[in-house]
């Protein structure tokens, strides 16, 4: 389902209202639409099929080297606040005969970022839709990101960063896997 574009930006009009603003002054005349867009692009990854994203970009590689993408930027919106967090995303896996385009790694995380998302969660459903997708040997995926939520309103820490980590397979059967995982993303093991 499509979000409604028009139906949202009248309700963006009427939030403006209740939140004492004029929606017709200059400033705000095109707000509602805009917000609507924007909107509607943030949530996309609800309306993304994650087989029409991978799109057979997994190719037949007999390797059990770890592969890893780090730094990969994460924007999201938080799902209590519908507040932006933003963030890097680190992901590694061991190959089970198949490996992915490295820029379908990229274009998942944004997939399940793009939605109404807690930081807990997203960290999850990527390194299970890794784990699934290629059947990997080990999938480990973690995200450092800051949360507006915590940031701009209630407690006020501008420095805080969570972090989030999801291991799977010889990832959380190894602390050794473990550890070069951590090692490599550049984070050391505790």
């Amino acid at each position: 389902m499509h979000p409604k574009n028009e139906r949202i930006a009248d309700l963006i009009r009427q939030l403006l209202v209740e939140l004492g603003e004029d929606p017709s002054r200059e400033g705000l005349l095109k707000t509602p639409e805009r917000v609507a867009a924007a909107l509607a692009f943030l949530t996309s990854g609800e309306r993304t099929d994650p087989v029409k994203l991978i799109n057979g970009a997994v190719f037949t590689q007999e390797t059990n080297s770890m592969v890893i993408v780090k730094n990969i930027e994460v924007y999201s919106l938080c799902e209590h606040h519908m507040l932006p967090f933003f963030g890097r995303c680190h992901i590694g896996y061991i190959p089970n005969g198949r490996v992915f385009g490295v820029s379908k790694l990229a274009r998942m995380v944004d997939m399940y970022a793009r939605r109404l998302q807690l930081q807990e969660k997203l960290t999850e459903q990527i390194s299970r839709a890794i784990m699934e997708s290629i059947d990997a040997k080990g999938v480990g995926v973690m995200i450092e990101a800051q949360h507006l939520c915590m940031m701009m309103r209630g407690v006020e820490k501008q420095n805080s960063v969570m972090i989030t980590s999801s291991v799977l397979g010889t990832f959380r059967d190894s602390q050794a896997t473990r550890e070069e995982f951590l090692a490599l993303i550049g984070n050391r093991a505790t």
